[in-house]
């Protein structure tokens, strides 16, 4: 923790420059100095979210949609069949 103390400003570099920095008192970990990740803005998330989407396989045209899936089970009155 002294050498800490002395090299502080050296720590904080580091741990800015994306390493994270454990610091031990007597052999033990004691604490952890890392740095602090940006937050993403409002279009940024948007524009991941919108990648991701992009990513996605897209439906065949044949697809049942998921609320007419089970329509066989049930006549045109609405009991099962």
């Amino acid at each position: 923790m002294s050498e800490a103390k002395a090299s502080l400003t050296e720590l904080l570099h580091r741990a800015e420059s994306g390493e994270d920095v454990v610091l031990t008192r007597r052999g033990h970990k004691i604490a952890r100095i890392v740095p602090i990740k940006p937050s993403l803005t409002r279009e940024q998330r948007r524009a991941l979210i919108d990648e991701i989407r992009a990513m996605a396989p897209k439906p065949a045209a044949d697809d049942v949609p998921a609320e007419r899936s089970q329509d066989f089970l049930y006549d045109d009155d609405g009991m099962p069949g």
